[in-house]
């Protein structure tokens, strides 16, 4: 088997809404949507900078529900951006909760967690220091025992 590639696949509550979030929030771009007589986006693609992300409403009818249907999210999407302190301002500007400011990290990374009007959460970062995998062990071993 050869993977080609991956595409997240976001459920959400409200769709064309959430499309609409997203435009404003992170600049991306709708390629194409499938949507029923009834109004349900049964499939959207969004261009997130050369990255493709895939939506859907819920359809509860098949065991497909969000994260607000299921009360908060599992895991977090990370963009990688010019600068993080911006992106998360027109995050929270366009409707996201702000969940941690824009910090640096011992990894090289200044970034920030969001979570969008639709319960999913997103950690903005840019990097400002190459540092090798050797040395981000070492500085979170450290971390560890600061905070242990």
């Amino acid at each position: 088997m050869t993977i080609h590639e991956v595409f997240p696949y976001l459920i959400v509550r409200d769709a064309p809404g959430a499309i609409r979030f997203y435009q404003r929030a992170f600049g991306a771009t709708e390629k194409f949507r499938l949507t029923e007589p009834s109004g349900r986006v049964g499939h959207a693609e969004l261009d997130f900078g050369g990255t493709v992300l895939m939506f859907a409403d819920e359809f509860p009818e098949f065991g497909i529900v969000g994260p607000q249907s299921l009360g908060g999210t599992t895991f977090a999407i990370h963009l990688h951006v010019d600068d993080a302190d911006e992106a998360l301002r027109v995050a929270v500007e366009a409707g996201a909760l702000l969940l941690r400011p824009a910090q640096d990290e011992f990894y090289g990374e200044r970034s920030g967690r969001i979570r969008d009007p639709y319960g999913h959460e997103w950690l903005l970062g840019h990097n400002f220091e190459d540092v090798t995998p050797e040395e981000m062990q070492r500085r979170y071993t450290e971390l560890c025992k600061e905070q242990g």
